[in-house]
């Protein structure tokens, strides 16, 4: 991933990613309904988003594509949070995060199974 993806484009990108290729009118209607945004706003999101390289728009009807899925985001924001806040340390993230949460039995089996993975 080049280019930064900021929270308003995470939000256009959050409703592709659970619904799938939609027209901009749809992700609008959408955005509308559950953020609060006008139309406006909603277009020029997918406008930043397509100049960015994470959307492709068809015709007929704007189609919108995820090109980026939202896992590679994922692994960008955790890697960037890591070396940003935590100086590439995954140590002292897991100990930030696990610090004041209490784990299920499953949760630890679970992330045991992911660390012997490795």
């Amino acid at each position: 991933m080049k280019e930064k993806l900021f929270d308003s484009e995470a939000k256009v990108m959050e409703i592709l990613w659970a619904k799938g290729p939609l027209s901009a009118k749809e992700i609008s209607l959408i955005a509308a309904d559950s953020i609060g945004w006008n139309k406006n706003t909603t277009y020029t999101i997918i406008k930043k988003l397509e100049a960015k390289g994470f959307i492709r728009r068809d015709e007929p009807g704007f189609i919108c594509t995820p090109l980026i899925s939202q896992e590679e985001v994922q692994k960008t924001e955790a890697r960037s949070l890591l070396d940003k806040v935590f100086g590439g340390s995954r140590r002292a993230l897991f100990s930030a995060l696990l610090e004041d949460e209490k784990l299920s039995d499953s949760e630890i089996e679970e992330l045991r199974k992911l660390i012997d993975k490795r």
